[in-house]
């Protein structure tokens, strides 16, 4: 949903041939999964089951292990939930639930959607990562959060308390700012994992 063609362009100019589709032949014959989308987790996870996509991505990431990628909602739809607009089971592949910002009790500053550039800061090896300094700026739209159970948080960004802003589990990568935005070190990203089978 939302961001698909910028993805693809995104990953164009990488020098990537980058496909959108739906068709489960081609989603099997990828070398390579990207789940991108903005909006709503409900609506996302409606989209996937509609669509007969939730057999194919299991069988294809969690059974194959083929190279993995989600992007901002794509991130969020790898949970176990989420709690946007009451309570909605996602792909389950990661120990994690989706909750929203709350800053009631904090300085106004801090709006919902956190919108805008923000840095990262590593926590733990992330080969997608290669090449781009700790700190490095990305591009974020989101007005729910990520919170994992599990050892799998690769960086943290700092809005108002330290968010996940990405994870890594064996052959799964995903991340809550849109790389596609986020200019260099973001098309970095992505080439990263383009190149990913290469590089192991």
């Amino acid at each position: 949903m939302g961001n698909l063609r910028s993805v693809q362009k995104a990953f164009e100019k990488v020098g990537c041939d980058a496909i959108i589709s739906n068709n489960i032949s081609v989603i099997k014959n990828a070398s390579k999964i990207v789940l991108p989308g903005v909006g709503s987790f409900a609506d996302g996870m409606k989209h996937l089951e509609e669509l007969g996509l939730i057999d194919i991505l299991n069988e294809e990431v969690i059974n194959n292990k083929k190279p993995f990628l989600g992007v901002c909602l794509g991130m969020q739809l790898i949970s176990k939930k989420s709690y946007e607009n009451g309570e909605t089971e996602g792909l389950c592949w990661i120990d994690a639930e989706v909750v929203k910002f709350n800053f009631d009790n904090l300085d106004k500053k801090f709006k919902i959607p956190h919108v805008g550039w923000n840095n990262t800061h590593y926590k733990n090896h992330n080969i997608l990562f290669n090449g781009i300094s700790d700190e490095s700026d990305f591009y974020f739209v989101h007005s729910y959060y990520f919170k994992a159970y599990e050892d799998v948080v690769s960086s943290t960004t700092d809005y108002a308390f330290d968010f996940v802003s990405s994870v890594q589990k064996d052959n799964i990568f995903a991340f809550q700012f849109h790389p596609e935005k986020s200019q260099s070190v973001g098309l970095k990203i992505l080439e990263n994992f383009v190149n990913l089978e290469s590089d192991r």
